[in-house]
């Protein structure tokens, strides 16, 4: 009789065993089929262009200052290059014109890190402080469907790039 208990407990460990490895084998393989990402979308509707004052407006949902100067708009992130923190607009005393991606730009505001004292001019050029790198500026188009302004945030331009708004 104690042959036959040794025997049940060998078998149930053994089983048990097994249906550890076949359960560490599935989760194993389950962790190769991606999930679904949440990931907030990289093209955002912004508003119309008319709903834009000339000038700079914040977007804080998307991080975001847009630019308008008559019917011409461009996109600064806010995003600091150096960790990620939020930057501020500074109103500057006098508006300077600068020659920015061979075109010339008035620029209203400078921009500054509160979180590690980061600087930077009216086009988001790096001037002081620890950013490795300048602001990123983004691709803006017009919506066919309703004519918004959309940002796409993963496309980065370059200082010369303007959307000119009929």
């Amino acid at each position: 009789m104690s042959k036959d208990r040794r025997e049940f407990l060998m078998s149930l460990g053994v089983g048990a065993g097994v249906v550890g490895l076949g359960a560490q084998g599935a989760a194993s393989l389950r962790s190769l089929v991606p999930n679904v990402s949440y990931d907030a979308p990289t093209t955002v509707k912004l508003g119309l262009p008319a709903e834009f004052p000339d000038g700079l407006k914040f977007l804080p949902d998307q991080r975001l200052f847009v630019f308008r100067e008559g019917n011409v708009f461009h996109a600064v992130s806010a995003v600091c290059t150096h960790l990620g923190c939020t930057v501020r607009a500074e109103a500057l005393p006098q508006p300077e014109v600068k020659d920015v991606g061979g075109a010339k730009l008035r620029l209203t505001h400078r921009f500054l890190c509160p979180c590690h004292g980061s600087r930077y001019s009216g086009e988001g050029g790096n001037v002081s402080g620890p950013a490795p790198r300048p602001l990123s500026w983004f691709h803006l188009t017009v919506a066919p469907d309703d004519g918004q302004l959309v940002v796409d945030l993963a496309r980065e331009v370059g200082r010369d790039f303007r959307l000119t708004v009929a």
